[in-house]
């Protein structure tokens, strides 16, 4: 069968392996669609602590079941919730099993999605709602990110909120925003085509390399600062602004994952008693909300960019890394 693989620092390569047995308590997954996301762009350019080569990549995807399954039948419409647990740490027996002290996810400590056929545990296998289709369901993981840090961040109908990042999750979390019912919205983001492409869905933004931040929340909150900010960036220059523009007792939500340790204004933070939310994944519920949200959403699904057919692995990275404005950038092994 076909594989996307990671060969190590920047190469991706299309290889032929071998199917994946049937082993007792797994499901074995036709592939329809699999997403790049940023947590592979580390592993490709391999600087992620735990992926080694070879790896089959890809977190991210829909397919249909093709066995193994106890309850779902062939050809049954799945997606895959892809973190593996050890049922046994202190987190897991608190039921917030999505910080495993060893939590590990398919894609990254074993073989993921971008492959014709994928075997996960049967307990990760997840069913589309009969509506969504497998181009949409393949965004199941990433707006459960979104969803999971909007609910730990306290969102609530209403809030003014800023988002700094405009790439797939900055973007899945205005969406989700936008769902519940939030209209005093601004993404924050450099690149000037997801600036567009932002701009196309309707939400208004502010390019820091031609706008002075602070002034433009200032302005648009009348003074009074955001009620909740949220950085999907991952960038250390946007932590200056977090402190900055949130009002007094405002929530702070850390979305994005920093490879080096970076400096906040705790000072500032103290003086305006803030609220800083770090989060991480996601949880079961999360990931019922987010199926929720593809069934009922007409939009939610433009944040794919791209579809890639598998030959064109190579060309998926490289648009991604090197910025072109591309977003979500899919592989389909539907053909």
């Amino acid at each position: 069968m076909k594989a996307i693989v990671y060969g190590g620092p920047n190469k991706v390569n299309l290889n032929t392996i071998t199917m994946p047995q049937t082993i007792e308590g797994f499901t074995l997954i036709k592939t329809a669609y699999a997403g790049i996301c940023g947590t592979d762009l580390n592993i490709f350019v391999g600087s992620h602590p735990r992926a080694k080569a070879p790896l089959v990549l890809g977190h991210e995807f829909s397919g249909v079941v093709e066995s193994g399954h106890p309850h779902l039948s062939k050809g049954t419409k799945v997606t895959v919730n892809p973190l593996l647990t050890c049922g046994e740490c202190n987190a897991c027996l608190q039921g917030k099993s999505h910080v495993c002290e060893s939590l590990k996810l398919v894609g990254i400590d074993s073989d993921g999605g971008m492959s014709d056929f994928v075997s996960v545990p049967s307990h990760c296998v997840v069913a589309l709602p009969e509506k969504v289709s497998l181009k949409k369901g393949s965004l199941s993981e990433p707006i459960a990110v979104a969803i999971h840090a909007i609910r730990q961040g306290g969102y609530t109908p209403g809030d003014s909120a800023v988002v700094f990042g405009a790439g797939t999750i900055g973007l899945c979390v205005a969406f989700c925003l936008k769902h519940f019912g939030c209209t005093d919205l601004t993404l924050i983001e450099t690149n000037e085509k997801r600036i567009e492409k932002a701009r196309e869905f309707g939400f208004n933004t502010i390019n820091p390399t031609i706008k002075n931040v602070s002034e433009e929340i200032e302005s648009w909150t009348k003074g009074k600062g955001a009620d909740i900010v949220f950085d999907c960036a991952g960038h250390p220059s946007v932590l200056p602004y977090l402190t900055d523009i949130v009002k007094v007792k405002g929530e702070i939500v850390i979305v994005a994952a920093y490879k080096n340790p970076a400096e906040i204004n705790l000072l500032q933070g103290m003086f305006k008693e803030l609220s800083i939310q770090f989060v991480r994944v996601y949880t079961p519920v999360d990931f019922k909300i987010a199926l929720n949200i593809l069934e009922k959403s007409d939009e939610i699904d433009r944040v794919v960019t791209h579809v890639y057919q598998p030959e064109q692995a190579a060309q998926g990275f490289d648009d991604l890394i090197n910025q072109t404005g591309a977003v979500k950038v899919l592989f389909e092994f539907n053909k």
